[in-house]
């Protein structure tokens, strides 16, 4: 069976109390089969809901119009039991998520049966924040992440920033490394080139702009990870995020940071991607917008 995978995963899972944190290594095995047709067709976005709780309407109201099949969310900012999860039920998704009280957060949800594969990358037992869950769904691992924005920059803050972007690097290289249909999507905190920013002259000592973090997000991607949207829309302007000051979103002078990364078993299977810029315009939303991406069948 030449496209049936037997596939080794090590997670570092980290368990938190509120005594004390314990790590444990948990060992799954999982058999894929990317001729399976359940796995797709499937559309995926990826949203910064900027508190799941306070824009709770605009979500739902989203869902309803869109109806993606997953979506990953970040900047939860609720603690894990404070997470919608009724709601989320009864607007017709299953989810997993990872909390963090008024920081952070992040959750994957789903229409079909998710697993969960880990919460936290690996390589620092002591980071303890909220930015990273995976999942299997329909044969596909999912990835959703938000990265640090490590402003001001120079600091600790943006020093965090590099080593988380350098754990991602190295966690993206194995799950590449195993031949799998991946997605890693999410809020990135990166604009990679000088298109994706309005007046990039501004930004060039931002910490989303400045030349080790767009080196970092290159290195990524050179991996052989494909960029969604600027494969689809190469020479378009394209922005994800609109801040509430300004009237940014009216002057339509906005960023790049919500990215989509596909190894390359979807790679060629992507058909469309595009930005629900309109969400970004509706009352008391998010100051990103849904962002999204869409796999033909096989």
């Amino acid at each position: 069976m030449p496209n049936l995978f037997r596939v080794l995963m090590r997670l570092n899972k980290m368990v938190k109390s509120d005594s004390k944190n314990k790590s444990h290594k948990i060992r799954i095995y999982y058999h894929i089969d990317v001729n399976d047709p359940s796995i797709i067709p499937m559309k995926i976005a990826t949203y910064n809901v900027n508190g799941v709780n306070g824009r709770l309407p605009v979500l739902l109201r989203w869902l309803q119009e869109t109806a993606p099949d997953v979506v990953c969310l970040q900047e939860l900012k609720a603690h894990e039991e404070k997470f919608p999860e009724q709601a989320i039920l009864d607007a017709g998704y299953k989810a997993v998520w990872h909390g963090q009280k008024s920081w952070n957060g992040v959750a994957i949800l789903s229409r079909t049966e998710i697993q969960e594969l880990r919460r936290g990358l690996p390589g620092d037992p002591d980071d303890l924040h909220s930015r990273y869950i995976e999942a299997i769904i329909n044969g596909i691992v999912i990835g959703c992440l938000y990265l640090p924005n490590g402003n001001p920059a120079p600091g600790p803050k943006f020093d965090y920033k590099l080593r988380w972007f350098d754990r991602l690097t190295a966690h993206a290289a194995e799950l590449y490394a195993r031949n799998l249909p991946v997605v890693l999507a999410g809020d990135y905190n990166v604009m990679p080139t000088e298109m994706d920013v309005y007046k990039p002259e501004r930004w060039v000592d931002d910490a989303l702009f400045r030349p080790e973090t767009r080196a970092a997000f290159k290195n990524l991607v050179a991996q052989g990870w494909t960029d969604a949207l600027r494969k689809l829309h190469p020479n378009e302007t394209i922005y994800t995020f609109w801040d509430y000051f300004r009237n940014a979103y009216g002057r339509d002078a906005g960023l790049r940071i919500d990215h989509f990364l596909l190894s390359p078993h979807l790679d060629s299977r992507l058909l469309k991607a595009g930005v629900d810029k309109q969400v970004r315009g509706w009352e008391k939303t998010s100051d990103h917008a849904p962002v999204w991406i869409e796999l033909a069948d096989q």
